[in-house]
């Protein structure tokens, strides 16, 4: 059973019986599908089941000579609606299954994004026309939560917010000089980061670190594409799985400047979301490329 099926509100689909029965019925009744071969005599297809406004199942597989559908795998879905990234990215296969990572190195995050590609039907049709590398492409992330906690937001006056943002463009104007080879830029941005090693380790002996940490993003465990965040709340908004009637809640996330959705299962928060709170938890990313046509 996949781990974040009850992200979507799929949490009574606990055994194989029926999770085989739920993938006949998305396949049968889906949403919508994509097809396209793997540059090969193999057929890939992709159908997809919506349980609420973007999100759902996907189910991937192949298609024979007679159009009969082998399931391969399948994996929840989250289609976000916001822009996350304009930054080039790189594609790999996963070794054991027609399945996509992508990776994006995003100055604002410090670390490279790497997420679960929901169109991988897109990719493998642009990649088998060799019009890769491609540019212009942008990138719209997705996450999905089994774990959360609503933290109450760092008290800042209409000064600290503008020092904040004007601190974060210069750094963001420091990073992409020292990623051209600028030797000034990396023995500021070393200094910045030990000045602010030493003002939290001097900090944390008589305050919280949530009250001196604002928003993280940071990886979790051994699977590349999860992530353990913290950041403010955007969008708040409580949804309904079409076929469960299991409560979900839907937020839009502002992590370090990286702007992303997550789907979580009301069970799964502990706190009330409300939009100017924080969001702590850990997160499947996901990504969708919108290529340009």
């Amino acid at each position: 059973m996949h781990k974040y099926l009850r992200a979507i509100g799929l949490s009574q689909f606990d055994n194989r019986k029926k999770i085989q029965a739920l993938i006949r019925a998305c396949v049968l009744d889906s949403s919508c599908g994509s097809l396209t071969t793997n540059g090969e005599d193999t057929m890939l297809a992709v159908y997809s089941k919506d349980f609420a406004d973007g999100l759902g199942l996907a189910i991937c597989g192949e298609l024979d000579e007679n159009n009969s559908f082998t399931y391969d795998y399948y994996f929840p879905y989250l289609k976000s609606d916001v822009v996350s990234s304009t930054e080039d990215i790189t594609i790999e296969r996963h070794a054991a299954k027609e399945s996509y990572a992508g990776v994006c190195d995003d100055l604002r995050v410090g670390v490279s994004l790497i997420f679960y590609l929901q169109n991988m039907i897109d990719y493998v049709r642009i990649k088998n026309s060799d019009k890769l590398p491609i540019k212009g492409t942008s990138l719209c992330l997705s996450a999905l939560s089994t774990e959360g906690t609503i933290m109450m937001p760092i008290n800042k006056n209409e000064y600290q917010r503008e020092k904040i943002r004007k601190k974060s463009i210069s750094r963001n104007r420091l990073l992409q000089a020292a990623r051209k080879g600028d030797e000034e830029a990396i023995e500021s941005l070393t200094l910045d980061d030990m000045d602010t090693y030493s003002s939290i380790s001097k900090k944390i002996h008589y305050e919280d670190v949530f009250s001196i940490v604002d928003t993280y993003f940071m990886p979790y465990g051994v699977e590349c594409d999860q992530y353990s965040v913290l950041g403010e709340i955007q969008e708040c908004s409580l949804i309904e799985n079409s076929m469960t009637h299991e409560k979900l809640y839907k937020l839009t996330i502002d992590c370090n400047e990286l702007i992303f959705n997550v789907c979580i299962n009301k069970e799964d928060v502990f706190g009330e979301p409300r939009v100017g709170r924080r969001f702590k938890g850990v997160i499947w990313l996901q990504g969708y490329i919108n290529f340009p046509y």
